[in-house]
């Protein structure tokens, strides 16, 4: 099969866990040997989230106060060569025989797109409300609630399309397996004279997965997340795991808009282009999810209603 694998924040740093190399480099070997079980005999694009990592480069760039910050652009193509580089490393370890290529790719977004004037992308650390309120009134970044805490948020405009879309298909068509669209892609848009230049931004990860697999026309895309499935009712004592599940069926349900929601969106809007299946479920599963046999499996025919 052609895959489009989109690893969730989560495979790259636990949430609460200090942003240090140590930290990252660990989750990155777990993710690396769940990867590594489905590469062999199928075409494989990996992309990644950078929403911790963006965020920490930021506040390191802010804090050298003699020279302007580092725009988001700027710093999220130094996110997609320092994951690349460790993903690379730890999969070229576990397949010596297949070649490991991280592309730096740029995403065109709409210079209009209304997400410039309303900041929803979290990244870097979390905060106390007393110390978002600090940063906000230091830095003059918009902060918003990520669960119980809070979080720097950002513009995230809607993937347009895909600029370096070719390199990826000559590679998979020579076996390479491709990291991409690290972050959300590297946004960029075209000026009034239609010159492209990078834009401040963080694009979605999987709204910019789900473009790409359409684009590569993918057998199947995957979002691999913390939790082993779709659930109505999160943390209630109601609380269930959606399995087979057609688009039409998830339409009406709100899920939360800094978690679940974008994926659910994502998956759907795959499914909906392509006829064919996504799935939602955590990474140490994946062999079971390819199978159909857990996460959420979102297909035309998933036939089942929900309450």
């Amino acid at each position: 099969m052609k895959l489009v694998i989109a690893l969730g924040g989560n495979a790259l740093l636990r949430r609460g866990q200090d942003l240090s190399a140590a930290n990252q480099l660990a989750n990155i070997r777990r993710a690396a040997v769940q990867i590594a079980l489905v590469a062999p005999g199928n075409e494989l694009v990996l992309t990644h989230g950078n929403g911790p990592q963006v965020g920490l480069l930021a506040l390191q760039s802010a804090a050298y106060a003699a020279v302007q910050t580092y725009p988001l652009d700027v710093l999220g193509a130094q996110t997609d060569g320092m994951i690349g580089y460790l993903l690379e490393q730890e999969l070229s370890n576990l397949l010596p025989e297949r070649v490991v290529a991280t592309l730096m790719t740029r995403i065109a977004v709409d210079p209009a797109d209304p997400a410039f004037a309303a900041p929803t992308k979290p990244i870097g650390p979390v905060y106390t409300q007393r110390e978002s309120e600090r940063i906000a009134a230091e830095r003059g970044w918009s902060m918003a609630p990520d669960g119980k805490a809070f979080r720097r948020v950002v513009p995230s405009p809607a993937p347009q399309r895909v600029l370096g879309l070719r390199p990826i298909e000559w590679l998979l068509a020579k076996g390479v397996l491709v990291v991409a669209a690290g972050g959300g892609g590297i946004p960029v848009a075209a000026d009034a004279q239609g010159h492209i230049q990078g834009v401040e931004a963080v694009i979605d990860k999987d709204a910019c997965s789900s473009l790409l697999a359409r684009d590569l026309g993918a057998d199947c895309l995957v979002i691999a997340t913390d939790v082993e499935a779709v659930y109505l009712d999160f943390g209630l004592p109601t609380q269930r795991a959606v399995g087979h599940v057609a688009p039409e069926a998830l339409a009406s349900v709100r899920f939360p808009a800094g978690s679940m929601a974008p994926k659910v969106e994502a998956a759907c809007a795959f499914v909906r282009a392509t006829g064919r299946r996504a799935v939602i479920g955590s990474l140490d599963h994946i062999e079971a999810m390819l199978r159909g046999e857990a996460g959420t499996q979102i297909s035309p025919a998933g036939g089942v209603t929900l309450a």
